[in-house]
C-alpha cells in the first residue's frame, strides 16, 4: 500500500481510517487500551486518559462511517448510515464553533475524553471541506484494501491507493474476467 499522507491534520483522519488494514486483516483499535494510546500518539487525548468499551465502539464506528465518506469520494454510492453515523460521533463531541482572536472561525469539540479527542477527526474534517480537500482523501475500491490515502492526481481522478499494486490487481482481475473462456462440454 503506498503511503500517500494528506496535508496537514486531515493525515489525522487518514492515518484514523487505517488504523483497520483490510489487506492483512488486522485491527489496530482492537482494545480500549489500543484506542486510547492511538489517541494519545496523536496528541488528541493524555496517555493516562480513562477510555472504556463504549469509547472503543464509538470510535470504530466513525472509522467505519469516515471510511463510507471516503468510499464516495472514491466514486462509490455513499453508505446509507455513514451520515447519521457522524452526526451521532459530532453530537457526542458536543462540536461547536469558537473564534480565534482575529476571528477566525474554528470548529472544536466541547466534550472531554475519547468522544473529544473523536471530535477533533470531525473538526478536521469540517477543516477540510472547507479549504476543499476533502474529496482528495479516499479510500482504495480495491476491496482486499481500502486503505485510505491522499489523491494528488491533478484531476482527482485516482481510485485507487497505488496503481502498481491494487490498480494492477484490479487490471489483472478484469483481463482474466474478459479472456476467461469456460471449457467447452464434453
Amino acid at each position: 500500500m503506498a503511503s500517500n499522507p494528506a496535508p496537514g491534520n486531515l493525515e489525522l483522519v487518514r492515518s484514523f481510517v487505517n488504523t483497520w488494514d483490510a489487506e492483512v486483516r488486522t485491527e489496530a483499535l482492537d482494545s480500549p487500551a489500543s484506542l486510547g494510546a492511538w489517541l494519545a500518539e496523536q496528541g488528541l487525548l493524555p496517555a493516562d486518559a480513562p477510555i472504556g468499551g463504549d469509547d472503543l465502539e464509538h470510535a470504530v464506528r466513525l472509522r467505519e462511517a469516515l471510511r463510507a465518506m471516503l468510499m464516495a469520494n472514491a466514486g462509490l454510492e455513499l453508505e446509507p448510515s455513514a451520515p447519521a453515523e457522524l452526526d451521532a460521533a459530532a453530537r457526542r463531541a458536543r462540536l461547536t464553533v469558537r473564534f480565534a482572536a482575529d476571528g477566525t472561525p474554528r470548529t472544536e469539540p466541547l466534550a472531554e475524553g475519547a468522544d473529544g479527542a473523536l471530535g477533533w477527526l470531525l473538526a478536521v474534517v469540517a477543516s477540510a471541506v472547507e479549504e476543499g480537500t476533502w474529496l482528495r482523501l479516499k479510500a482504495c475500491l480495491a476491496e482486499d484494501c481500502q486503505w485510505a490515502y491522499y489523491d494528488k492526481s491533478r484531476n482527482r481522478s485516482a481510485v485507487w491507493c497505488d496503481m502498481r499494486i491494487c490498480g494492477n490487481r484490479q487490471k489483472v482481475r478484469s483481463y482474466r474476467e474478459r479472456h476467461h473462456h469456460p471449457p467447452a462440454p464434453v
